[in-house]
């Protein structure tokens, strides 16, 4: 009789440390949902701060625009985005060479830019 008890006694501290392996699954399952909501709102914190700073810079851009300086200015950031979006375009592709003949095409172009520039103050003057 004492050996069934004893049996039973074991079984049910194996039920309960099975249920607390369970619980404790729960837990970490529960801590990993905690540290992904963190992520994600740390990332929309962080998409907020750069939709600012871009207002910012807009902002800037437009203070800019009233003068003939700031206009030369935006068009060289433009032909920067423009150079970067073909380094961007230019890494996906590959290819030193190609690379280089459509680096100096569009030195090319900005020389030519420049000149109708130079050409337009001229008629200006």
């Amino acid at each position: 009789m004492e050996v069934a008890r004893e049996r039973e006694r074991e079984r049910e501290r194996e039920r309960e440390r099975e249920r607390e392996r369970e619980r404790e699954r729960e837990r970490e399952r529960e801590r990993e949902r905690e540290r992904e909501r963190k992520r994600e709102k740390g990332g929309e914190r962080e998409r907020e701060r750069e939709r600012e700073r871009e207002r910012e810079r807009e902002k800037e851009r437009e203070r800019e625009r009233g003068s003939e300086r700031g206009r030369e200015r935006e068009r060289e950031r433009e032909r920067e985005r423009e150079r970067e979006r073909e380094r961007e375009i230019g890494k996906e592709r590959g290819g030193e060479e190609e690379r280089e003949g459509r680096e100096r095409e569009r030195e090319r172009e900005r020389e030519r830019e420049r000149e109708r520039e130079r050409e337009r103050e001229r008629e200006r003057d």
